[in-house]
């Protein structure tokens, strides 16, 4: 049997709460009105956070369908989808996650064979995916640690929680300390397994990096050297630690014999291709993952749909 008090605070907590987020109330207005504390006032607002009776939900602004329908169509591209800026990189990153959130639940059907790579992007996503039809997922990459954020293996960790997803997990660093070391990785059992359903897959999802030391998270791995070998030979952008350059073409240097993860060529091989990128600095990267063949839809912000707009041929 309920206790009656328990129905006069439930309902305390309905009114006030309607007072508050619906009409626009004050704390002290409403304080007034019913003859309590704010004090009070602010406590019962915050019971009814916790008890679920008020649900805040905060929802950034969708995607501009018809200019990146229009963007798409220049690029020769089957969608782009573009997410508002923000006033910082973590304010964009989680509006453009929000985007890809909603392509991969479009693309993402079940019985599907899906690769995923990590980025900090991908990872936000994962909050706004919530579930998954029945699917394979592979991780597309090993590990790389990046301070303040999870990693690939982390994330992989979180698709295997969902109910009727399967996972194929890359037990190894992304970045090995040289080649020998990358092809014994390669070779063991489990990883080859992954790394061989990569060849197989539905549908991928990755993130373009520019390749500088602000917008990669492999560049400040590498070694001064290697750094400035890849940029000698061409290298404008990476994807899952694929360095490639302004044609989309691979750029071999002794890094990409040290990655553990899946090659461009296995991505421009997949049907579907669903990768991010945001600023205005990896437009040209974007262009090159186009051109290439590695991209079939793209989730940016405005800076970058804007940078893009620039670079091409009206």
């Amino acid at each position: 049997m309920t206790h009656p008090d328990s129905n006069l605070i439930s309902n305390l907590l309905v009114e006030v709460s309607t007072d508050y987020y619906l009409d626009g109330k004050s704390k002290v207005e409403i304080a007034r009105h019913r003859g309590i504390s704010r004090f009070q006032v602010a406590r019962l607002l915050a019971q009814a956070r916790d008890q679920g009776v008020v649900r805040i939900e905060i929802t950034p602004p969708r995607a501009d369908g018809e200019r990146g329908a229009r963007l798409a169509a220049r690029l020769g591209l089957r969608e782009i989808l573009i997410a508002a800026s923000g006033e910082d990189t973590a304010t964009t990153r989680e509006n453009v996650a929000v985007e890809l959130a909603h392509a991969a639940h479009e693309h993402i059907t079940e019985g599907a064979t899906v690769g995923v790579s990590w980025s900090r992007t991908v990872e936000a996503a994962v909050r706004h995916i919530g579930r998954l039809p029945q699917c394979d997922v592979v991780q597309l990459v090993g590990a790389l640690p990046v301070e303040g954020s999870g990693n690939s293996l982390a994330l992989i960790n979180t698709f295997e929680q969902m109910p009727g997803v399967r996972t194929w997990p890359v037990w190894s660093p992304l970045l090995v300390a040289d080649a020998a070391t990358a092809a014994g990785m390669r070779r063991q059992p489990e990883i080859a397994d992954a790394l061989a359903r990569a060849d197989h897959l539905d549908v991928a999802v990755v993130a373009i990096g520019h390749w500088s030391e602000r917008t990669s998270t492999v560049y400040p791995q590498i070694s001064p050297e290697e750094q400035h070998a890849a940029t000698e030979a061409g290298a404008i952008a990476e994807c899952s630690g694929r360095l490639f350059d302004a044609a989309g073409r691979p750029v071999r240097t002794s890094l990409d014999e040290r990655v553990v993860g899946v090659t461009l060529e296995q991505l421009v091989a997949t049907p579907q291709v669903i990768a991010i990128g945001y600023g205005a600095a990896v437009a040209p990267g974007l262009v090159a993952a186009v051109t290439g063949g590695v991209v079939d839809t793209l989730v940016v912000d405005d800076a970058a749909a804007t940078a893009l707009e620039d670079l091409l041929p009206h």
